[in-house]
């Protein structure tokens, strides 16, 4: 079977904006991808805290917020979280 001309050219144009739509869904499923794995790793982080700090009697909560806190900000989230908590209950 032969394509012809015309077969040709729609499927290069069907290939070109197949092309055109996985480039521009990538960036949002990988977004998705990104504040996913960086809110397990605040997870991760905020249950060390905890575990840890239960030597002493210090927890931060563990939810979804915190865990972005944590997951976006790092270290400087980590310490907003805390100064927070000790603001709060002062």
């Amino acid at each position: 079977m032969e394509l012809t001309t015309e077969q040709f050219v729609i499927t290069i144009v069907v290939a070109f904006l197949l092309l055109l739509a996985v480039h521009f869904l990538w960036r949002p499923i990988r977004w998705i991808f990104v504040i996913a794995f960086n809110s397990l790793l605040g997870l991760l982080v905020l249950w060390a805290i905890n575990f840890v700090g239960a030597l002493v009697g210090f927890s931060l909560p563990l939810n979804l917020f915190t865990a972005l806190v944590v997951g976006f900000l790092g270290l400087p989230g980590l310490l907003l979280l805390i100064i927070l908590k000790y603001w709060i209950l002062l």
